[in-house]
């Protein structure tokens, strides 16, 4: 049996990263003894059914040194006198000098109670994210003397410095990422590229039955989840609807929070299409489910922010395609690697509001090509993207036995 290992997270539980929730309870099905140590406390008012599910107990760090002083001074004086303590001292202060904020002093004291708040059992760290959670496990796993582990994704890959990228790599026991995009990027920087390995997150397809039901097409809807900041590049979706001819009926449904709503319902306000929209906010995966049910198009136009941060593979295409709707999206980072253009979805290069406009148009006036398109996406996702291959890999990293609970039966 497999000692216990401290997954550490930037906030959990969060609707935006479902991925992270179905991979710990799959990892707990394989038996994995998970203990979960959040950065910061929930914001989401609810949370998915697969929250519910996970059995591993959860401590909060505190998000701001200040917030708990005596917790953290308890911290320090206990951890000073541990043999790691100068090592992980002297390793937080050059990623000070390189890195001179306030967000690098609070990652070394989030280290420093989790280093003394651990439980002894625990055999390994695996931060959820390259940089701050990363930034936490590295200290804390010099301070303990425990080895530890990472999985990468999307922002924390695009916007973390090379510099501290490849001393992570360098120190921590393997690395996997959710797209071959982010792998060969990562590998580049590891001192072999063995230690980073392509894992697809993949979908639980347990939880995304197929739809049974046909899609009411009167009025064509058109979906789009996501949170509501740059790299989804959801102005340029607003820009593209407001361009189709005024004759082509359609209603618009975004779900997901995130910064830029508010001006984003002014553009749809601006350029007169706000009658069209819904903007549902964030909904747990229930009521997302359904709604990927009743869409006859899903659209993502995933772009590369200024600050470099872009999607990997975006989870709600997998669930978009799993349930049949045909998918429109953009050319960026791993998406690619899931739609295969004019095969099982479409593509239009980020930054196009004209292209993305034709390619809905088109598919709007089409129910024959999206229907096609949405079968054919369906059909790779189930052969393709399964989440029980990504979790067998995982298993097996862990120590576990990677044959899955049905397998074993």
């Amino acid at each position: 049996m497999a000692a216990p290992v401290a997954f550490i997270l930037k906030g959990y539980p969060r609707l935006s990263e479902t991925f992270i929730a179905q991979e710990i309870r799959a990892l707990e099905q394989r038996g994995l003894d998970i203990r979960i140590f959040s950065m910061r406390h929930p914001t989401d008012r609810a949370v998915h059914p697969v929250h519910l599910e996970i059995t591993a107990p959860v401590s909060y760090l505190p998000e701001y040194l200040h917030d708990a002083p005596l917790r953290v001074w308890r911290a320090w004086r206990a951890m000073r006198r541990r043999p790691g303590y100068r090592a992980a001292r002297k390793i937080f202060l050059a990623d000070l000098r390189r890195d001179p904020t306030p967000n690098r002093i609070r990652r070394f004291g989030q280290a420093l109670v989790l280093a003394h708040e651990l439980p002894q059992e625990i055999g390994a760290l695996h931060a959820h994210f390259l940089h701050t959670p990363a930034s936490v496990a590295r200290y804390a796993a010099i301070l303990t003397g425990l080895p530890w582990t990472c999985s990468a994704h999307a922002k924390d890959i695009w916007t973390t410095p090379e510099w501290e990228k490849r001393e992570k790599l360098a120190a921590m026991a393997w690395l996997v990422t959710c797209t071959d995009a982010g792998r060969a990027h990562l590998a580049a920087l590891a001192p072999s590229h063995e230690k980073v390995e392509l894992v697809y997150h993949g979908l639980d397809l347990a939880r995304f039955a197929s739809a049974t039901t046909p899609r009411a097409t009167a009025t064509p809807m058109i979906l789009s989840v996501g949170r509501a900041v740059e790299k989804k590049g959801f102005d340029d979706l607003l820009a593209a609807l407001a361009a189709l001819p005024p004759a082509l009926g359609w209603r618009f449904i975004h779900v997901g929070g995130g910064p830029l709503l508010p001006a984003l319902k002014r553009q749809a306000t601006q350029s007169g299409i706000a009658a069209h929209i819904e903007w549902r906010g964030a909904l747990p995966q229930d009521e997302v489910l359904r709604l990927y049910r009743e869409a006859d198009l899903f659209v993502l136009p995933s772009r590369v922010a200024g600050d470099g941060d872009r999607d990997g593979l975006p989870n709600v295409l997998m669930e978009a395609q799993s349930q049949g709707v045909a998918c429109i999206s953009t050319d960026v980072s791993g998406i690619p690697e899931l739609i295969l253009d004019r095969e099982t979805g479409v593509l239009v290069p980020p930054h196009d509001p004209s292209a993305l406009a034709r390619a809905i148009e088109t598919l709007l006036a089409d129910p024959d090509a999206r229907a096609r398109l949405g079968a054919a996406g369906q059909a790779r996702v189930i052969e393709k993207f399964s989440h029980a291959v990504g979790i067998d890999v995982l298993a097996a990293k862990f120590g576990m036995s990677c044959a899955s609970p049905s397998t074993r039966r």
